[in-house]
């Protein structure tokens, strides 16, 4: 049947404020490195919030092309470098004999919000005949998997998830449908975010839901310490290269991970806040179980959505004790935002990522910043260090604003 057909992850591509590769950024992740720093991208001495996760070094000409960079906004920049790097590591060729049975699927939460800024900017100080023939489909958040398809010439399947912070989970997700059902044969899915600007900075501190743990930002991003104090916002792109597996083993692709697990549902609360009781996030975690044939005491990690706010790392604590039971305070259970900050619409590619290479290497990433125990999020965090471990069946939990869950489920492929 259609639906019981398996679906691998072949290829991996990253811009992150950890690195510019997946190699780069992995090594980082798995070191225990901070990427947040004071911005440098605007003058933020009037915010609450002065610091990020921006991502640096970052020459998307290089890759593009001088002239289409500067009609793309950095959020599609990010995308569209990722999938390259993601393409190129599967060894997928795009040909006339394929290119129908393969699509893209892009997550993000805001779309080009650095070129609105911008283009209102053009239009207060120089007039509206200024703008940018380029201004809407700059911003336009389905832009980036409409360039990565036009660019490879790719006739399947092409979308884009808006979720906020769950986009890349559902972009990952939908594709992973997407090949099951048999409408495609290779799906290049993920996210990107490009949200450090003036006003998005500004607009998350009137909702003071930003660290402001201005003299020691390194420190700021602290998912389930005692002292955390509000998330820390950051940027970036993540992709993947998933295939139906009888077709990537005709091409002898490498294979990373098996995908065998998507859960969805939604928290219907309230706009922000997380549900105290976590009912849509437990039932989020559970669908995915189901949906992958798993039975909760077979997990061995979980990727954190944990993003260092007070309610929200104790609702996803909550979720995993109902969902995992007994297990829940051994079970390994990390959140890589403590290094990266939150990526918002791009957070769930980046993780994902994160959690595949979990498998591969056998090595779980550290919670960085955990000094202090609080009774009310009572998991093994991996404070810290990274660890060394066997990983066969892993856990990647995204949640959004507007109650969005998404929930991926990886394993050994063997």
């Amino acid at each position: 049947m259609r639906f019981e057909r398996r679906v691998v992850v072949t290829g991996l591509g990253a811009i992150t404020p950890l690195g510019n590769s997946v190699s780069e950024f992995w090594s980082n992740v798995t070191a225990g490195k901070s990427g947040i720093d004071t911005i440098t991208f605007f003058d933020p001495s009037a915010l609450p919030t002065r610091f990020a996760g921006e991502v640096r070094g970052f020459d998307a000409a290089a890759v593009i092309g001088k002239k289409d960079a500067r009609r793309m906004d950095r959020f599609a920049q990010f995308a569209f470098v990722a999938a390259n790097e993601a393409v190129k590591d599967s060894g997928l060729v795009v040909d006339d004999g394929n290119r129908d049975e393969i699509g893209a699927i892009m997550g993000s939460g805001i779309g080009g919000l650095t070129t609105i800024e911008q283009q209102h900017q053009v239009m207060l100080a120089q007039g509206a005949d200024r703008l940018s023939p380029f201004f809407i489909p700059m911003l336009i958040g389905n832009i980036a998997p409409g360039l990565i398809s036009i660019h490879l010439g790719l006739r399947g399947p092409t979308q884009t998830a808006v979720s906020a912070c769950a986009s890349s989970n559902n972009a990952i997700g939908d594709a992973y449908r997407t090949i099951q059902m048999g409408e495609a044969n290779a799906m290049i899915c993920g996210g990107s975010e490009a949200p450090i600007t003036p006003l998005a900075v500004a607009g998350f501190c009137a909702m003071r839901a930003l660290s402001t743990r201005n003299d020691q930002p390194q420190k700021a991003s602290r998912p389930f310490d005692k002292e955390r104090d509000g998330f820390v916002m950051s940027e970036g792109g993540g992709a993947m290269v998933l295939e139906e597996l009888e077709s990537a083993r005709k091409r002898s692709a490498k294979i990373y991970a098996e995908i065998v697990g998507y859960g969805r549902s939604s928290d219907a609360y309230h706009m922000v806040a997380p549900d105290p009781d976590a009912r849509g996030v437990t039932l989020a975690m559970e669908r995915a179980l189901r949906d992958a044939n798993i039975k909760p005491e077979d997990v061995d990690y979980i990727n954190a959505h944990a993003t260092s706010t007070d309610l929200g790392d104790i609702s996803e604590t909550s979720a995993i004790h109902r969902v995992f039971g007994e297990k829940a305070k051994k079970l390994p259970v990390s959140s890589n935002k403590s290094m990266f900050g939150h990526a918002l619409g791009a957070a769930g590619a980046l993780e994902g990522i994160c959690t595949v290479l979990t498998i591969r290497d056998g090595i779980i990433p550290p919670t960085i910043n955990y000094e202090h125990v609080d009774p009310a999020c009572d998991l093994d965090c991996v404070p810290n260090v990274a660890r060394k471990a066997e990983v066969n069946i892993a856990m990647s939990n995204s949640f959004g604003f507007g109650g969005h869950d998404a929930v991926l489920v990886f394993k050994k492929f063997v």
